[in-house]
């Protein structure tokens, strides 16, 4: 059963400047069969793919979301706001699509308290970024939800962007999520800084290799989740440079350079820890 494009709402239009575009979801959804278990519900990952905060990556789309279909989960595939916009367009279009999802989860055979925000690099932070703010009062003048109804039950951060920091930033990304109007600091977006015991629990992988994102934003952000004392796993792999998706030939670029066996395991590492969360 797949949906194509399906629109989400925006209750920002008035509030923001620069946002032309139109959030939306592609979902990727299993049946459920009278011979097998016709009520069974599953979780939802969200994802979010990577790509700078100024086009998406196909490498992190499509194929995460059929991977995951593998391993048993529903996907759906999130289109976010990119540049220009004003911050925080693009994770009130994440805010959207958890709620919208929850609201779903019915029709769609999913478990509303099983919903996880899937990550890839400025991906990553649009996740990270609602890990921290939803319990704030950041959505307040933006959406009409109330906080529970837009928390992610979990991330998946995979390569993250995560700090503003000028010795470790990705800085097109810090740059083109705070937009030109500037109402908010690379302090609000440098998000080390705003974990709390609320942040979701986390799985988090990434590469010593990483020349686009260093491992110090991850090295930081699992060092903010320790000592908020939130759940989480972290993989650093020696090898690998940005952008891997799968890490296998299924999102590698031509040449053959997104292609690597030291960290292809991720996704099963994240079933394992999902599976003895037991969220």
């Amino acid at each position: 059963m797949i949906y194509k494009n399906i629109p989400l709402p925006v209750h920002y239009t008035d509030k923001l400047q620069n946002n032309s575009q139109t959030p939306s979801l592609t979902t990727y959804f299993l049946e459920n069969y009278d011979t097998l278990d016709p009520n069974r519900t599953r979780p939802l990952v969200i994802i979010c793919p990577g790509g700078g905060y100024d086009h998406l990556s196909a490498r992190e789309a499509e194929a995460i979301a059929i991977r995951f279909n593998a391993m048993g989960f529903q996907a759906a595939l999130l289109t976010y706001s990119l540049a220009p916009m004003e911050f925080p367009a693009a994770v009130c279009d994440l805010a959207e699509a958890v709620h919208f999802a929850r609201t779903h989860a019915a029709e769609w055979h999913v478990d509303a308290n099983k919903i996880i925000a899937c990550g890839f690099s400025a991906g990553g932070h649009l996740c990270a970024t609602l890990g921290c703010y939803w319990n704030t009062d950041l959505f307040a003048a933006y959406l009409p939800y109330t906080p529970e109804e837009i928390k992610p039950n979990a991330l998946i951060l995979s390569y993250p962007v995560i700090t503003a920091d000028e010795k470790f930033c990705h800085k097109k990304s810090i740059n083109l999520v705070l937009g030109s109007t500037q109402k908010f600091t690379r302090q609000d977006v440098s998000l080390e800084h705003h974990v709390t015991a609320d942040f979701p629990p986390t799985f988090l992988w990434h590469t010593l290799a990483d020349q686009s994102v260093p491992a110090e934003n991850t090295l930081l952000f699992a060092d903010a989740l320790r000592r908020a004392g939130v759940p989480f796993a972290y993989h650093l792999f020696t090898h690998g440079r940005h952008g891997l998706g799968l890490a296998t030939l299924e999102t590698s670029k031509p040449d053959g350079s997104a292609v690597e066996p030291e960290c292809e395991v991720w996704v099963d590492l994240f079933k394992m820890w999902w599976t003895q969360m037991g969220i």
